[in-house]
């Protein structure tokens, strides 16, 4: 995955200097974004996650990927195990769970995540592991970092859809 035509996330366009700020900046756009939702934990249809779910999703995303990270500066070439996103939603009981609790951790979450990733260099920024998703495929920490971006993008476009004021490219 190098674009997503859903949301007009372009890999190649985000620089690896600016994947520290860009990770903070966006854990500061979910307190309004899940605030300005009626109710957060609605889904909108029965397969769709909630606004709550996708702030939950997205701040344990935050968390695999610095454990992610973490590995593949200690181990050469790793396999990152799958995180269960489906299941975490079930086993955490994300739809009840503390909104405001939630935006913490997730603003903590990103943030650890972005100041380990702003001290790699570019002998890091090149190193692999094999990434589960969307298929397994060998990734670098670079993409890593990029896609981390996205993830937190799109589901900022997830929660605005779920008040139907979200529309593709908004992100």
């Amino acid at each position: 995955m190098d674009r997503c035509d859903e949301c007009l996330f372009v890999y190649s366009a985000l620089d690896s200097g600016a994947l520290p700020q860009r990770l903070r900046d966006l854990a500061g756009r979910y307190p309004a974004a899940l605030r300005g939702v009626p109710d957060p934990r609605r889904r909108p249809a029965p397969e769709v996650w909630s606004p709550l779910e996708y702030a939950c999703h997205v701040r344990d995303v935050f968390r695999v990927q610095g454990e992610r990270l973490a590995l593949a500066l200690r181990v050469a070439a790793p396999e990152f195990p799958p995180m269960g996103r489906d299941e975490l939603v079930v086993t955490e009981r994300y739809n009840a769970q503390d909104p405001e609790v939630v935006l913490a951790e997730l603003a903590t979450a990103a943030d650890g995540f972005a100041t380990r990733f702003a001290t790699l260099g570019e002998t890091e920024l090149a190193r692999t592991g094999v990434y589960p998703w969307p298929r397994r495929e060998t990734r670098t920490l670079r993409w890593l970092g990029r896609h981390t971006v996205h993830e937190a993008e799109h589901h900022l476009l997830d929660i605005r859809r779920a008040t139907g004021a979200g529309t593709a490219g908004g992100a």
